[in-house]
Parts: structure tokens; sequence; C-alpha cells
């Protein structure tokens, strides 16, 4: 009897001392765990105790508090990993449901692209959601072809209406080809190192090619006068020609736009990042800058206009 009262007072002495080392909180994470267990208990006599979401959620807020060497020797109604486990879910649940609060689906669209779309659609009628697609890539903004859809039909705005009312841009090209001229720039690297800028006219009909001029600083005042020059050689061929295709590059000027009005010929401007609208200028302009520097060394700007001419005699 002694020697069992001896051992229960060391035990409760050694138990004693734990517990004064313990903070505050430890103590009392502990005893709230306890008293929820046994509020569990009692709520079910009979049977393996169910725990409902509310429960489990404390009890992972309270074993979160005690330091993990310690949540072994804990007297609970589950594995510390499962309370564990529970305090993961209880985490993640609430991430997602903050992730996905207001933010489900694809992002909506900026106002200002939307007034963009608008605003194409409606100074250009004739245009349909593709073509106002292509004109926005080409100005830089990424927006799918299916917003722009979506934001004409919202607008009430038919999307792919039948707006085709004339003749196609291959359609223009072949029936007009006797009226048509087409200019373009082109650099050639001279024999110093400096590059030389060549304004090149091509006439769509016969595929010949004028050379009007070369220059190391192409100005507008200098396309201006090209502009004169070439309407002078033309002669009384200016008549029979209607139509001038260039590019928007900053050479062509207004000034540029009114000799050639003067003349009757109306400037056919290219769309933005569309070469293809001036393919026959382009194609001429890139045989001469694959093969003209492998055959041809330029000194200076006076064989210029000479040395491109050579592609007309072919």
């Amino acid at each position: 009897m002694c020697l069992r009262f001896v051992f229960l007072l060391i035990t409760r002495a050694a138990a004693w001392l734990r517990l004064s080392r313990r903070e505050d909180a430890w103590k009392t994470a502990e005893i709230l765990i306890l008293r929820h267990q046994l509020v569990v208990l009692q709520r079910q006599p009979a049977g393996r105790p169910k725990l409902a979401w509310a429960d489990r959620a404390l009890l992972a807020a309270l074993v979160g508090v005690i330091p993990k060497a310690r949540r072994e020797g804990l007297r609970l109604l589950v594995a510390p990993d499962t309370i564990l486990r529970w305090h993961r879910d209880i985490v993640r649940r609430r991430w997602a449901t903050r992730s996905m609060r207001g933010r489900t689906g694809r992002p909506a669209t900026r106002r200002n692209i939307k007034s963009l779309v608008l605003r194409l659609a409606r100074e250009n009628p004739e245009w349909g959601y593709r073509r106002i697609h292509g004109e926005l890539a080409g100005l830089g903004v990424k927006v799918a072809a299916s917003n722009v859809w979506e934001i004409l039909k919202a607008s009430g705005v038919d999307p792919a209406p039948l707006r085709q009312t004339g003749p196609t841009w291959q359609q223009f090209l072949r029936s007009q080809a006797g009226a048509i001229l087409a200019c373009d720039f082109f650099g050639v690297d001279l024999l110093d190192g400096t590059q030389a800028y060549v304004l090149a006219v091509i006439e769509h009909a016969t595929r010949r090619i004028r050379i009007l001029g070369v220059t190391l600083h192409p100005t507008g005042g200098w396309t201006t006068q090209q502009a004169r020059n070439l309407i002078m050689d033309l002669g009384g061929q200016a008549d029979q020609v209607k139509f001038m295709i260039c590019d928007r590059g900053p050479n062509f000027t207004a000034a540029f736009d009114a000799v050639l009005a003067d003349a009757g010929i109306r400037t056919v401007l290219c769309n933005v990042r569309t070469p293809r609208m001036n393919a026959i200028a382009e194609r001429w302009i890139g045989g001469c800058r694959h093969e003209l520097p492998g055959r041809t060394l330029i000194w200076n700007q006076s064989p210029g206009p000479t040395a491109p001419c050579t592609p007309q005699h072919h």
C-alpha cells in the first residue's frame, strides 16, 4: 500500500512539473479539446462518435496551437494526423473560395476595347467581325475573334452580315490593272556602308518599272517632287492612270496626294501590316533585295537609279 502511494505521488509530481512548464495557451487548448470531446460523446452515447464539420474545424484549430511533440500524448477521438488533414482541407477550401469568388469563367473584356470594336463597326459598316479582329491585331490589340463577335452581338450589331456590296480587292486589281500604279521605297546598301532609299513605281498592266529617284534622306518634300516628275514622265499616259497604291509611310504626305489628285490619280492606301495589298510591288522589291546585293556592287548614289532597272529587261 505504501509503495503504491509513493508511485502515485511521484507520477503526479512529474505530471505537475510538466504542466507547470507549459504555456497558458497549451493548457487552455488541451482543456477545450477534452471538453469538446466530452460534448461529442454526450451527444452520441451509443456507437462510434460522428464529428460534424464544425467539430472538425474546432479540433483542427485547437490542435494547431499545441506543439507537434505534445500531440502524440493527447487523448483524442481521432488520430492527430487526421486532424492535421482536416486543417489542410480547411485552408485549401478557404483559398479556393477566395479565388473563385466573382472570378469564374473568362476575364471580362476591357471597356476601351469594347468601345474601339463598336467604333470600327460604326465607321466601317461593311466590315464583319473577322475584319475588325484583323484591324485590331494590326493595331496591337490582343483580343479573340469570338470576343469581337460577342461584343457586336450584345450591342445589336450583326457580326457577320452580307456586307460585300462591291468587288473584292483581287477583282479590283484585275479589272483596273491598266489604270493602276504602285509605288514603294526599298533600301540599297552602298559600298561605303551607308544605305540609300530608292523610290520605285510599277505599272500593274505591263509590269514596267520606273525608278523615280534615290536619296539618303527620304523626306515628304522629296517624295512630292518625285510625284511631279512622274506626272511629267507619263505625259499623255497620265490620263489613263486612275489609282496609285502606296503604304501609310510618313514619306507619302498630303502634298504627295494633292499632286496626284491634280492629275486625276486617286491615292489608295494599304491597310496596316497588309503587304499583300501591294503584292506586285513588294514581289519586285523582294527580288531586288535577294538578287541585287549578290550581283552588283553600288559605289554611291549615282548608279542607284540604273541598277534596279535591270529586271524590266528580263
